[in-house]
């Protein structure tokens, strides 16, 4: 089992709650062609309203700046919601999963854009903008050791480690929602999870020689 300090910031945060409101109120203002008959907008609704904060999360685990997250979202939903007669019913999460990869690799490639772009001047003032209270500095901390973990994975093998561990799919769950079979999925959890333990001693060696020399 994982060092739940590392885990348990990101699986806790529910995300979507007021964004999966916007969004309906973003559908319900749009045109007549996107919608067009009630057991549509019906349908539509379920679907935000059972996977809006789970496709949060995956999008956030999957690299999505956290700044970023409740429009890539939104974006996710929007062409969900133009697709939704192609969408079998039952099969909604994996047409989810699916378009959320795309997206969120858009979403990715924007963001390094951005960080190419800034200053030396601009990062300093992130650095110094970062909380004073010892457990947000913590919290933060942690859940950036996460994103490096995370952002360090092929997407492959990312994809199956957040399914399971910060979403508790099941590998049956998630062979299904990828289209791969149990095999790949177990093999694929296994690599990341040696990977994630590997990573969790170095930090916690890490905080504990910090330990040491503060004292």
């Amino acid at each position: 089992m994982f060092p739940s300090a590392l885990t348990a910031n990101l699986t806790a945060t529910r995300g979507g709650g007021a964004q999966a409101i916007a969004f309906l109120e973003l559908v319900s203002r749009s045109p007549a062609e996107m919608i067009s008959s009630t057991a549509r907008a019906a349908r539509v609704r379920a679907m935000v309203d059972q996977h809006f904060s789970f496709v949060w999360r995956y999008l956030r685990g999957l690299g999505v700046p956290a700044a970023e997250v409740d429009d890539t979202a939104q974006q996710v939903f929007v062409i969900a919601s133009q697709k939704i007669d192609a969408i079998q019913e039952g099969a909604e999460r994996s047409f989810l999963v699916g378009t959320a990869h795309g997206v969120a690799a858009n979403a990715r490639r924007a963001d390094g854009r951005r960080r190419d772009l800034a200053t030396d001047t601009e990062l300093e003032t992130v650095a110094d903008d970062a909380p004073d209270a010892e457990a947000r500095t913590g919290m933060r901390e942690e859940l950036a050791v996460l994103d490096r973990f995370l952002a360090s994975l092929p997407d492959d093998v990312r994809e199956v480690f957040v399914l399971f561990e910060l979403e508790g799919l099941t590998m049956a769950a998630i062979a299904e929602d990828l289209g791969l079979a149990p095999g790949t999925v177990a093999s694929r959890l296994r690599r990341a999870r040696e990977e994630f333990q590997e990573m969790a001693k170095r930090f916690q060696a890490s905080r504990g020689t910090g330990r040491r020399g503060a004292s």
